[in-house]
């Protein structure tokens, strides 16, 4: 059936897949670098702890038939080598049902970390991975025409994200209804970036201006991805450039990626073909691979009753999976905002005396604001995981995040795997006897602020947010 194959996408799967992987590649060196510390053996949040407190029904996992770091790590590297090679054009180059089980070995990976990954782990960029991961191997490869019904599942992904993130808006914080959630945003997001200061600045109209236009992006133009071309390109593109802007204006690790990325399957090849010139010819699609596609838009569209119905609910969920898989889920985000941007602190001392003077010294972290003086890095699409947590945990009290004090735990034994996640140590030669964190209020400066102080924040002590620890009264670890 020619309807069941879109010849005029094969330059768009292309890019599309290209682009999926190399956010794999990301995702699996985050990994690489940072589970072990975070959620290792001896983590903050130890992953065989976890495990004996779930089944593999409730969190399907490679890591249920046995977890070591060793394995952890090999398993990172694994993911990262196949997804740099879908990068580099295999899937092109072997049987065409040999690109089926590729990508389900990558996508089985990437979710046994996640289902035990915790709250280092609890960001709907994971999902959305997830998700589009599994739909991804029936889009086919080689010089095969993609399958109609893939591309219309992954534009109904985008839609559900688009849609969502617009809908929990208009039903969350009335700024985002009276235009004024840009006047805080770029200032209180979860990790600026080098240009946030000066998106900060922008006059308030242009910042209300962003706002019609996020609701535009969102509300509207998703119906458009389903219509026939140029109307689908048009909205692809509209979708393309609110997420440029966003990714000029902050880092919210590789969720704006995959957004755009999603956003190229509403392209056809006509678009590409201008910047890819490559000579091709794409042969019909097999009818079993034709009845696969069927029998995975057949599932999805049983799946999508619950994310649809949370679409319309006035209790509308926020970034929930309802299957352990994370397939065909609901999403959204900063349905509230911030007003104030407090940040958390942590320094240490040399000194054991808790009432006389002491010389406290600051850690710093590697992307969430801490020195005045630090511009704000770029980090996304990369993902520091505890630098995002510290920003959750700034916003409430300190037994919410008790892998907080492990961290300080860590840090009083100069634990050298932790001591990575960070960008300086003040204590290089031996741990510090205490360390305390304590609670900022950050702003941004203004412009004639920063000419005269050379600095990107102004702060401001609140308070202890956790008081001075020593490992006098702090166990060994078994």
């Amino acid at each position: 059936m020619d309807w069941l194959q879109a010849p005029d996408y094969w330059l768009t799967r292309l890019v599309f897949e290209r682009a999926l992987a190399l956010i794999y590649v990301v995702a699996f060196l985050v990994v690489i670098n940072q589970f072990r510390p975070l959620l290792g053996e001896r983590g903050l949040l130890p992953v065989p702890a976890f495990l004996r407190l779930v089944s593999f029904r409730q969190a399907p996992s490679i890591f249920h038939l046995r977890y070591s770091d060793r394995l952890a790590v090999a398993l990172g590297w694994l993911g990262a080598v196949l997804s740099t090679a879908i990068v580099l054009g295999v899937l092109d180059v072997i049987p065409d049902c040999l690109s089926i089980p590729w990508w389900l070995v990558v996508w089985a990976l990437y979710l046994s970390f996640v289902n035990v990954g915790q709250t280092f782990y609890g960001f709907g960029w994971e999902s959305l991975l997830l998700e589009v991961g599994l739909l991804v191997p029936l889009f086919g490869a080689g010089q095969s025409a993609p399958p109609t019904l893939i591309l219309f599942l992954l534009r109904w992904v985008l839609f559900r994200l688009e849609f969502g993130a617009g809908l929990i808006k208009l039903r969350g914080d009335p700024c985002w209804r009276d235009l004024t959630c840009l006047y805080y945003h770029h200032e209180t997001q979860p990790m600026p970036n080098p240009l946030s200061w000066y998106f900060h600045h922008l006059a308030r109209v242009i910042h209300r201006g962003e706002v019609l236009g996020s609701h535009f992006a969102q509300l509207v133009v998703p119906f458009g991805l389903f219509a026939p071309q140029p109307v689908a390109g048009v909205c692809g593109a509209i979708i393309v450039a609110s997420q440029t802007w966003l990714v000029l204006s902050g880092n919210f690790s590789w969720l704006n990626f995959l957004t755009i990325a999603l956003a190229f399957t509403a392209f056809d090849d006509s678009v590409f073909e201008k910047l890819i010139p490559i000579t091709h010819h794409v042969s019909a699609l097999s009818s079993s691979w034709q009845a696969l596609s069927i029998a995975l838009a057949i599932v999805v569209a049983g799946l999508s009753y619950l994310p649809a119905r949370n679409l319309v609910s006035r209790g509308q969920l926020m970034n929930f999976s309802f299957n352990p898989i994370h397939f065909v889920n609901t999403y959204g985000a900063f349905g509230s905002i911030t007003r104030v941007r407090y940040e958390i602190v942590l320094e240490g001392t040399e000194s054991l005396d808790a009432g006389g003077p002491a010389e406290w010294k600051e850690y710093e972290f590697k992307g969430k604001p801490g020195d005045p003086k630090r511009r704000p890095p770029q980090i996304a699409p990369y993902h520091l995981r505890l630098d995002w947590l510290m920003w959750f945990a700034a916003m409430s009290p300190p037994m919410a995040h008790p892998w907080l004090v492990a961290l300080i735990v860590k840090l009083l034994r100069n634990d050298q795997a932790t001591l990575k996640l960070l960008r300086h140590n003040p204590f290089p030669e031996h741990p510090p006897a205490q360390i305390r964190a304590r609670r900022f209020r950050y702003r941004f400066t203004s412009r004639g602020e920063r000419r005269a102080t050379g600095c990107w924040w102004n702060r401001a002590l609140i308070g202890d947010y956790l008081p001075p620890i020593s490992l006098r009264a702090t166990p060994e670890p078994p």
